[in-house]
């Protein structure tokens, strides 16, 4: 159980190196107490009494009376030197104060306009300059310093006493300024402190985590290199006098803050509040930007309005904080960074409204954000990483940069999350990456990579402009060659292989003198005898992977697998249905059966696989006979499995089915015009897309359409308009319809 010195009287006692974590010294007297070295977290010191002995006190003042005492006397001597000015009898004098008056003058001037140490550079450069003149005065008269052997008198006596009570009140001046806010000769303050602090209450090096000094009085005490992490000041007395060392409370801005709990309104500009406890405090309207705020505690504090652009806010607490308003550009924030339970309504991703608007991006775009929602958006920001680009991207560049991002990253799970284009240009890839992971080296391997990469590129596509005057020419003359062998071709019988061995045996057979010819598309076969043999192929398989289902335990019950045979039939027996159409469904249908045999663990497949069927049927009339029989066959199959099948309208649900559909009908076709990188994270949005759509998360729904939107958009411009124009308009439509998604769903939120 932790020690109990609540209300002792503790002065000059000695705890120096001792554990004493939890401890309670609430309302004790620790005058001169030596805590050095101590472990002190979670320590009570609330409205305890620190600082200096009764004997210290009369031992420093006498000390203190000393040296105010030979200040005097140098004040003395000063005004008399300056006095000579009023000697008219010794011209050599008269030499001396005119110089001394300058000497002063100087002093005095530059160290009101500047500080103390420039003023003494001043004087000393000052005496460089006139020394040969004094040299000079002195050898020309010898007596010029009489004026030290006794005191003047009449006027000029008076002179002397009045400069040197003028200069004392100077140095009374300096001392006062130098505990002010403009933070003038800061180190006079220090020193004095250093020297007031000499015999009083030590916590030097003692680690004062989460320690509490609320109320305590903290005059003449030493906490130079303790760890002040989360230690409490609330309304702590004279702390200001304390010794503080490099510690945070050596700005005197943020030592009033610690102690106030008052900064609304004000700057702390790039201020090091790092491990600060600032529990409850009144922070709005305040500026933290470029402020290292990591580990504090701002937990209950008002943030309304504050700015934390380019804060450091790893490890920071915000929980409870109020943040409607706030302005967080550019902020930096961890799995670390605590906000729970944060009061936000809004807040703003810019500091200053973009170019010619008043747009600083507020979040979220229109209405406020419900309780808990501003936690849940930043909890995925905290686990991506983003990649940057200020000058446009080369996709064929950024594919080998992330490839080797990801090989010299091996066994950290790297995705790419979204893609968004910035009104200015910019390009923002982010990319997922788990908690904890190392951002700062996944952008630098990736900024490394993708400086080399197109470096490739640019020397390959030089290469290609160099080679390219020799391109026409064989392309000239392999074009001649190819006008002859055509019309050579054009007189021989052509023989198209088909995969019906039976039907075509005479073809097969024919002389060896034909030439063969197989028609087909890049990386896929295609049948020339037509879909008709090839839908054979599939329903046989689909018929045998549906037989090996179980029948319905309960007889006159339909099962399962008398449910996928009614389904097949119907598509089969259907006219509005296309070849290929049919195909894809009898697929589906094939996946159905296989998660069928384990529906538990299959039913992310089934779902993917009914999602398949609606977009196949959804491209039919509303009218036609299909769609209301499938549809119900749909329902049934999704209650076997389990799935959820009701999401919010039917409208709704045929946008979304559609949408996932023709996405994956996308991917398909993007396989020969972009990298697989690309295409499987736009094929990872539409099966999120998805998932959060059945958890009717429609926040998240939004926020997916607009990142698949932002993709789509992406890599349209990637492509030729020309020569890829089919893929081209797939890939815009795809975008609009993407928009259009996320324009409806909005409306739900």
């Amino acid at each position: 159980m932790p020690p109990d010195y609540s209300g002792q009287n503790l002065r000059g006692r000695s705890f120096k190196g001792q554990n004493l974590t939890g401890a309670n010294f609430s309302k004790a007297d620790i005058r001169g107490t030596d805590f050095s070295n101590a472990i002190l977290k979670g320590a009570d010191f609330s409205g305890a009494k620190a600082g200096l002995q009764r004997r210290w006190v009369i031992g420093l003042l006498i000390v203190a009376l000393l040296l105010l005492a030979l200040a005097g006397i140098y004040s003395i001597i000063i005004g008399l030197l300056v006095a000579n000015i009023f000697d008219a009898k010794h011209p050599g004098n008269i030499f001396i104060g005119a110089v001394s008056l300058f000497f002063v003058a100087v002093f005095c001037i530059v160290t009101i306009r500047k500080d103390l140490t420039t003023g003494l550079k001043a004087v000393a450069i000052a005496f460089v300059l006139t020394s040969p003149g004094v040299f000079a005065v002195a050898v020309a008269f010898p007596g010029a310093f009489a004026v030290t052997r006794a005191f003047p008198k009449g006027f000029a006596g008076a002179f002397a006493v009045a400069f040197a009570i003028a200069f004392i009140l100077f140095n009374f001046y300096i001392a006062w300024r130098s505990q002010g806010k403009d933070a003038k000769d800061a180190w006079l303050d220090s020193a004095s402190n250093a020297f007031a602090a000499t015999g009083g209450t030590s916590f030097r090096d003692a680690d004062l985590t989460d320690t509490n000094f609320t109320g305590a009085i903290l005059k003449n005490t030493d906490f130079r290199m303790a760890n002040l992490s989360r230690t409490r000041f609330y309304e702590s007395k004279l702390l200001h006098f304390a010794r503080v060392g490099d510690t945070i409370l050596s700005n005197r801005a943020v030592l009033n803050l610690l102690v106030t709990g008052n900064g609304r309104g004000k700057s702390y500009f790039g201020a090091n509040l790092k491990s600060a406890n600032l529990k409850s405090a009144d922070l709005k309207e305040a500026n933290l930007k470029d402020a290292d705020i990591s580990q504090a505690t701002f937990e209950g504090a008002c943030l309304e309005s504050a700015n934390l652009t380019l804060a450091q806010a790893v490890g920071t607490n915000f929980t409870r904080s109020q943040m409607t308003g706030a302005c967080i550009e550019a902020w930096n924030i961890a799995s670390t960074t605590n906000l729970d339970n944060v009061d936000c309504r809004f807040v703003y991703l810019l500091e200053y409204p973009k170019p010619g608007t008043d747009d600083r991006e507020r979040r979220p775009s229109s209405g406020e954000f419900q309780p808990g929602e501003f936690t849940k958006l930043f909890e995925e920001v905290l686990n991506t990483a983003d990649l940057i680009f200020r000058s446009g991207i080369d996709w064929k560049a950024f594919v080998g940069a992330f490839k080797g991002m990801q090989v010299q990253n091996e066994g950290t799970e790297l995705a790419i999350q979204s893609i968004e284009n910035k009104d200015d240009g910019v390009v923002v890839v982010k990319v997922s990456v788990p908690a904890n992971t190392n951002k700062e080296k996944i952008h630098n391997d990736f900024t490394q990579n993708y400086q080399l990469a197109l470096q490739a590129v640019e020397e390959k596509y030089k290469a290609l402009l160099q080679a390219q005057d020799e391109q026409i020419v064989i392309y000239r003359q392999q074009s001649a060659e190819m006008k002859e062998i055509i019309s050579l071709l054009a007189n021989k019988p052509i023989n198209v292989q088909v995969a019906n061995e039976v039907d075509n045996k005479n073809i097969t057979n024919a002389s060896d003198s034909s030439r063969k010819v197989e028609i087909g598309s890049v990386g896929r076969d295609f049948n020339a005898s037509g879909q008709a043999l090839n839908l054979g192929e599939i329903s046989s398989t689909v018929t045998n992977t549906i037989n090996e289902l179980p029948a319905s335990p309960e007889q006159g019950k339909t099962g399962i697998k008398e449910v996928l045979t009614q389904l097949q039939t119907v598509i089969e027996v259907d006219t509005d249905l296309t070849p290929k159409d049919k195909e894809k469904a009898l697929k589906q249908i094939k996946a159905l059966a296989k998660a069928a045999q384990n529906p538990q663990a299959k039913q992310d497949l089934a779902d993917t696989a009914i999602t398949m069927l609606k977009g196949v049927f959804n491209s039919l009339p509303s009218a036609a006979k299909l769609v209301e029989e499938c549809g119900q066959l749909l329902q049934l199959i999704s209650s076997f499995f389990g799935l959820e099948t009701n999401i919010k309208s039917r409208d709704f649900r045929i946008a979304s089915s559609t949408l996932f559909y023709d996405t994956q009908l996308l991917v398909d076709s993007l396989e020969n015009y972009v990298d697989l990188t690309i295409f499987a994270s736009l094929q990872n949005l539409s099966k999120l897309y998805r998932e959060y759509l059945l958890k009717e998360d429609y926040l998240k729904v939004v926020e997916i359409a607009g990142s698949a939107y932002q993709m789509c958009q992406t890599i349209a411009e990637s492509l030729d308009q020309e020569r890829q124009k089919d893929i081209y308009i797939r890939v815009t439509s795809l975008a609009s319809y993407w928009k259009l998604n996320k324009d409806l769903y909005r409306g739900l939120i």
